[in-house]
């Protein structure tokens, strides 16, 4: 039977969603647009006690499907902490699963994980994803935000974390890409494996299988999440996503093309081959020159100068980089950009393009967290050792040697036009392009996730210099229109003014995700606005450098469900988070317009 055509594919896809908007209308007639048959409560999840010691757990998880355990051992109470606080005693458990040898490389490959299970567990499982292009099994006991004071192991489930199929030492880092399988195995295909693996470990440890399974990481960690509630929605109960790189293929491609603008302005004697010749193109002071422009136009939008932007989409309508940043008369001194650095610099935010002028990713939005001590990695640094690795070898078809040998020079002189078609490409080797393995099959698409009373949280910052967070609202705003507008019934948007990739910048990053998501998913208490706190001196977890000396050290602020916007209420201080409330662009009280386009 031949395959439906892109076409027909476009076609079924607006058929249905004319479809769900139908039912949304006749819905909302009959009760506010809600569905007439609520969605699944699921029950809360029931503690239980690990069964015997964990030594013995090695043999007990012998026989589980293609999966070798290395070891099990008692990790005791106050090893770990999390800001102070006392991890409690817990087994931990390592292994592989499908170890091979590649026909390509020749290399042995596996997918290797370690397991943390409490001695008294909540009855829950959290499937920790990792950042990067993983390769290492990072602790398992995902954490969120900025410092958190609270971890999934802290709270008691059992938790999981992999190297995602290929061992970074093993197997070369970004080498891994030139075997196929690894490829699939990072994309995806090593979720599908452990997840099944580690509940029926979890089921002989503890007598019983999770009640409750969770999903979570940030980075590639936010990818694996919501490409696993993509693919496998039926798994896992929640899903925690922080800065979901969902189109990763596109924005490492995207990065590179920045890196290209940036070395169009450097001059001798910097080189930009280096991460410190091309920062010399957009220099620290420069950006916290378009920093401050950015705050003179826009701080004020939401009520306070506070030295925060919360009205992100009206401050792209205000701001004009060319217009608002200073424009050098002379020499360049930091306190201005010249009408070069302009020209370069502004299709790098407003998203990059073809030779042709066709947007292959998403915008960045201006915002205070440009001058952060954070971008010049993403920005300078990535372009030449991340990305070029990453797309070269990783995601292009085929793959080229000279991204490993010279990333820098395969960086700054790849034909972007060329690159981007190879993201699409497949050949007889690698039958699944990067557009495929590394993405969801729709991203907007999330409905088996509704219907099953799953739910999906979201934070993302707004100086984000590596994922845009524009990227994001779109996602969000697309499985608002393909479930009918009812993507608050199961899924939450916090952008974080100020704070850059996962954590950092001036910023209230410090917040606790996990508890309401948890408290969502199995009590139904639909979350509003999560407060966060900024780390000054004297935080309990840890200090952030780039809080403002003029912050209370322990400013809190609302991070508000997308599109609603912080606003200060004209009273008390304006470093309290009760003195704001989340609102409209307009300063009304908010319900849910999810077609109010950033």
């Amino acid at each position: 039977m031949p395959s439906p055509t892109q076409a027909q594919r476009r076609l079924a896809r607006s058929i249905a969603a004319a479809t769900l908007a139908a039912s949304a209308v006749g819905a909302a007639a009959h009760d506010h647009g809600r569905d007439r048959h609520r969605l699944p409560q699921l029950s809360p999840a029931k503690p239980a006690t690990l069964v015997g010691a964990c030594e013995e757990l090695t043999a007990r998880l012998a026989g589980l499907a293609n999966t070798v355990i290395t070891d099990s051992t008692t990790i005791a109470a106050g090893t770990l902490n999390v800001a102070g606080q006392p991890i409690a005693e817990h087994c931990r458990v390592t292994g592989k699963m499908h170890e091979r040898m590649s026909p390509i490389d020749g290399k042995t490959y596996s997918i290797q994980f370690e397991m943390r299970l409490p001695k008294a567990w909540n009855g829950r499982f959290f499937h920790q994803g990792n950042g990067g292009i993983d390769g290492t099994v990072v602790l398992a006991n995902a954490a969120f935000g900025g410092g958190p004071l609270t971890s999934t192991l802290l709270q008691g489930f059992a938790v999981l974390s992999s190297d995602a199929g290929h061992s970074n030492a093993a197997n070369g880092g970004p080498a891994f890409g030139f075997d196929p399988q690894a490829r699939l195995d990072y994309g995806y295909q090593a979720v599908a494996k452990l997840t099944p693996m580690a509940k029926e470990a979890i089921a002989r440890a503890y007598g019983k299988g999770p009640d409750r399974s969770y999903f979570g990481g940030c980075s590639n960690g936010g990818r694996h999440t919501l490409v696993t509630a993509a693919r496998l929605p039926h798994e896992y109960d929640g899903y925690l996503a922080g800065a979901p790189g969902y189109n990763l293929p596109l924005a490492a491609l995207a990065n590179i093309f920045g890196g290209q603008r940036y070395a169009s302005l450097v001059e001798a004697p910097h080189n930009p081959a280096t991460p410190q010749g091309l920062e010399s193109a957009f220099t620290t002071a420069e950006r916290k020159t378009v920093a401050a422009a950015v705050l003179a136009r826009c701080d004020a939008l939401d009520g306070a100068t506070d030295g925060l932007v919360q009205d992100t989409r009206t401050c792209q309508k205000k701001f004009d980089f060319k217009r608002d940043v200073p424009t050098c008369a002379g020499a360049r001194d930091g306190t201005c950009l010249t009408q070069a650095q302009k020209i370069a610099i502004a299709p790098i935010f407003s998203g990059a393009t073809t030779a042709n002028g066709t947007r292959f990713y998403a915008p960045f939005w201006f915002d205070s967290g440009i001058g952060a001590g954070g971008i010049p990695f993403w920005e300078f640094t990535a372009p030449l050792v991340l990305d070029s690795g990453a797309v070269g070898i990783i995601f292009k078809v085929p793959p080229s040697l000279d991204a490993l040998t010279n990333g820098p020079g395969f960086a700054l002189g790849l034909n972007i036009d060329q690159a981007l078609a190879e993201l699409f490409a497949t050949d007889a080797i690698y039958t699944e392009s990067a557009m495929s393995f590394m993405t969801p099959p729709d991203a907007t698409d999330m409905n088996d996730v509704r219907r099953r009373g799953a739910k999906i949280i979201v934070y993302h910052g707004v100086s984000d210099p590596i994922f845009s967070v524009a990227d994001t609202e779109r996602w969000y705003r697309g499985i608002d229109r393909s479930s009918g507008g009812r993507a608050d019934d199961f899924a939450r948007l916090y952008r974080v003014p100020g704070m850059g990739h996962c954590s950092g910048g001036p910023s209230t990053d410090q917040a606790d995700f996990i508890t309401p998501l948890v408290n969502w998913v199995e009590r139904g208490r639909e979350p509003e606005a999560i407060i966060a706190t900024a780390r000054g001196p004297g935080n309990a977890a840890a200090v952030n450098p780039e809080v403002p000396a003029d912050w209370a050290p322990d400013r809190t602020r609302p991070l508000c469900p997308y599109p609603q916007v912080a606003r200060y209420d004209g009273r008390g201080s304006i470093e309290r988070a009760s003195n704001w409330q989340c609102r409209g662009h307009h300063g009304h009280a908010y319900g849910h317009d999810h077609h109010d386009h950033d």
